[in-house]
């Protein structure tokens, strides 16, 4: 609750600006503690969360309901790694942009102090010795360890592309494959014909988006479990029910003491059965981790037990059988009605991956790891639900290449293996970080985790090596060309970043030119688009030295992704006024998290300046009282507060106050404590004649019109670059930048009001 700030007479003396700073930004007591993280999963009805959990069997399980099932496995995912989401996003960049939180390990440095005060920023404190701090400072102490982790988390993401690639292509060759059972004439050619039909189908439904896939899917998952569940029944009753002592752990033993290194080299052929873990961390941003575990509780786990100890059973009266034991452990009563089922099961199966892709493609892309591509929204009610269409037509090509190359599934199921042990040992690794820096664990804990975890993995690792040559191949090499693409674009963003910052314009010089710049100011107002939070960019300078005129309002505007999952809209927006009144230069940095969306232009530009104008406000307000401190806007570097409040209603808000920088939005949250008696002035009230001005002149400006100017820049490497730099920025990053959505297109800005800025960036 927060307290009354008493005034003694030593503060009585302090003035009024002094005043009304206490007036807006009144403290909390120590024992409530800081503002908590209003963004987190918030609790859901129970008619809400079994919706989410029976749409959830459509796009989350349908990978795992077609495949063996390996308990151990899925219960470390469904119940332990999911609880290192980010706020409810899964998969392997999350879990980077929440060590990025923790430890400053990012490898661009665009962050700034007011960023870390962001609601949604939340991160913990370690004691000077502890081991968490100890690893934390050997992370942070050199750059070849900050890439070295970000290369790991590449691989990662690499990996689960591959296997959005692999997957449909597996599903489908199975299901179109499985009537050749009773018709075993019908020859190989016809089956990936049909099988390429129904993947052209499938890609071409995901612009519908997840939320209206998954009710057409999640009734067919549901019938599929409930069915290979009472097959499953049925055939333990009727064959043998001591399968179920399979279960005893002694038979592992058993196993590996009959099979000797036979028996080791077979785990390399059963890595089908982890397939759908490492997608259903990724897809966690399109559902509740609460409705994820509901599903696995109440119907995958045990329809899947009840199924495959059903085919053991059968198997052990059949053993002649183990080629299409599941077609075959089928009553010929009810044959095709389940061949009808498994088919539409199978091919529900790719979308796990699918939108697992989509949902790491878009994470990557905010943190400056993939090349700039369209992402649609694809429901209003939940923002993770997303759809690339750039990157979905590419799935469907190598999709169709990958199925019609190796016509089989066996040599496809061998290298699907290959990328799901390694997408889980990159996860276990980042999972160990996470334990240490984010939970705090104690060491022993966490190397007992790491350690058991590693026993099973690597185990696994080590035999899918010998299907490397058959097959397993196949998704070191996408996941190689992913990782040179991420990598050097990466590379290249941030050359680019580095020389932004080092080019950029003093404000000395801006000052010298004089309020009209040297130029002519004509009506308007130019919003130039730049990469930096701070500074003059260069591309300002480039632009004033080669047109003779200028708009008479400049904004500089950031648009600038941060390592969380979301910056809520009251927070969006810092601004800050560049230079004496009179220049009428602004700046404003706008932030996003990697699930957010860019609005549309004119939602971004009427947001833009809605904060624009109350900065003038607010601005204005303060000067009131700069006579009797002695205060000067311009001069004094001011913090940002950020500290919770209770309004009227006993309800939490924030306030943000900051002369020079200033979230302007939130500000209009600001109300006045029950237990203080002072009033705060609306910032919506007029306060001077000069404000009232400065206020018309903005918006005369704006109804002259709005020019977006944005860098067209074209990046070399110097010459006396070393030879794969020039290789890295000539040729392959050159190549990304042409092939990609332009800055305009992401931002959605009309060509009639665009204007491009060329200049060559030598790094």
């Amino acid at each position: 609750m927060a307290s009354r700030v008493e005034i003694d007479e030593d503060n009585e003396n302090k003035g009024s600006m002094w005043d009304l700073e206490q007036k807006l930004d009144q403290p909390i007591e120590e024992e409530a503690g800081r503002l908590k993280n209003m963004y987190k999963e918030k609790k859901s009805s129970s008619l809400l969360l079994l919706r989410l959990a029976f749409q959830s069997l459509g796009v989350v399980y349908g990978d795992l309901g077609t495949s063996p099932f390996m308990f151990s496995i899925h219960f470390l995912y469904v119940f332990v790694v999911c609880k290192a989401n980010d706020n409810g996003q899964g998969g392997t960049f999350a879990l980077y942009s929440l060590l990025c939180r923790h430890a400053n390990i990012k490898t661009i440095p665009n962050q700034h102090r007011t960023d870390e005060e962001l609601t949604t920023y939340s991160r913990s404190t370690f004691h000077e010795q502890s081991f968490a701090a100890k690893t934390k400072r050997w992370l942070e102490q050199h750059v070849s360890r900050k890439n070295a982790l970000l290369i790991l988390v590449l691989v990662g993401t690499c990996m689960v592309i591959g296997d959005g690639i692999l997957t449909p292509a597996i599903s489908v060759l199975s299901a179109a494959g499985g009537i050749k059972v009773n018709h075993p004439q019908m020859s190989n050619g016809v089956v990936v014909v049909v099988a390429v039909v129904i993947l052209v189908g499938l890609f071409s439904m995901q612009h519908y988006g997840t939320d209206k896939v998954s009710w057409l899917f999640a009734p067919i998952v549901l019938i599929w479990f409930l069915v290979i569940g009472g097959i499953g029944i049925f055939n333990i009753w009727k064959y043998d029910s001591s399968v179920l002592k399979a279960f005893s752990p002694i038979y592992i033993y058993r196993y590996f003491k009959r099979g000797g290194k036979d028996g080791w080299t077979s785990l390399g052929g059963i890595m089908l059965s982890i397939t759908g873990t490492e997608a259903l961390f990724a897809d966690l941003s399109h559902f509740p981790v609460s409705a994820v575990q509901l599903a696995f509780t109440a119907v995958v786990f045990p329809c899947l037990l009840l199924a495959y100890s059903g085919q053991a059973a059968y198997l052990m009266s059949n053993r002649d059988h183990v080629v299409d034991a599941f077609y075959r452990s089928i009553p010929d009563s009810i044959f095709w009605p389940v061949f009808v089922i498994a088919t539409a099961a199978a091919i529900v199966a790719s979308q796990a991956t699918i939108t697992a892709t989509f949902s790491i493609i878009k994470q990557s892309l905010a943190l400056g790891c993939f090349p700039r591509v369209k992402v649609v929204h694809t429901s209003k009610k939940f923002l993770g639900q997303i759809y690339v269409p750039d990157i979905n037509w590419i799935l469907m090509i190598l999709c169709i290449a990958v199925t019609a190359g190796f016509k089989n599934q066996s040599q496809i199921g061998n290298a699907y293996g290959t990328a799901v042990v390694i997408v889980m040992l990159v996860t276990t690794l980042l999972m160990t970080l996470i334990m240490i820096l984010v939970w705090r664990c104690h060491w022993i804990l966490v190397l007992l985790f790491t350690g058991l975890s590693f026993v099973v993995e690597c185990t696994y690792f080590s035999a899918v090596l010998f299907k490397v040559n058959q097959g397993g191949w196949v998704p070191l090499v996408i996941a190689a060309a992913f990782l040179l693409i991420m990598y050097v674009w990466h590379y290249g963003t941030l050359k680019r970043y580095e020389f932004e910052m080092h080019s950029k314009v003093s404000m000395a010089w801006i000052l010298g030119l004089g309020p009209s710049l040297g130029l002519v100011r004509v009506p308007g107002i130019g919003l130039v688009y730049t990469e930096l939070a701070s500074g003059v960019p260069h591309i300002f300078s480039h632009f004033i030295t080669n047109l003779p005129a200028i708009h008479s309002v400049v904004v500089f505007v950031c648009v600038k992704y941060l390592p969380v999952y979301t910056v809520p809209e009251e927070e969006r927006f810092l601004v800050k006024r560049i230079g004496p009144k009179n220049f009428h230069m602004f700046r404003c940095v706008a932030r996003y998290g990697y699930k957010d969306l860019h609005k549309k232009d004119y939602d971004f530009e009427k947001k833009l300046f809605d904060n624009l104008f109350l900065f003038v406000r607010l601005e204005s307000m303060m000067e009131g009282f700069s006579d009797s401190d002695e205060y000067s806007l311009y001069g004094q570097q001011t913090e940002q507060s950020r500290d919770g409040m209770l309004n009227n209603n006993g309800n939490t808000t924030c306030s943000y106050v900051d002369t020079t920088t200033s979230s302007v939005d939130s500000i209009m949250l600001v109300r006045s404590p029950m237990h203080t008696s002072a009033t705060v002035r609306s910032p919506g009230q007029v306060s001077s004649q000069t404000e009232t001005d400065e206020l018309e002149f903005l918006n005369s400006c704006r109804d002259a019109g709005v020019v977006h100017i944005m860098g067209n820049t074209v990046v070399r490497a110097r010459r006396d670059s070393r030879f794969y730099k020039k290789i890295a920025i000539d040729y392959v990053y050159a190549f990304l930048r042409k092939i990609c959505r332009e800055h305009s297109v992401i931002f959605n800005v009309p060509h009639e009001s665009l204007l491009n800025v060329g200049q060559v960036f030598y790094v």
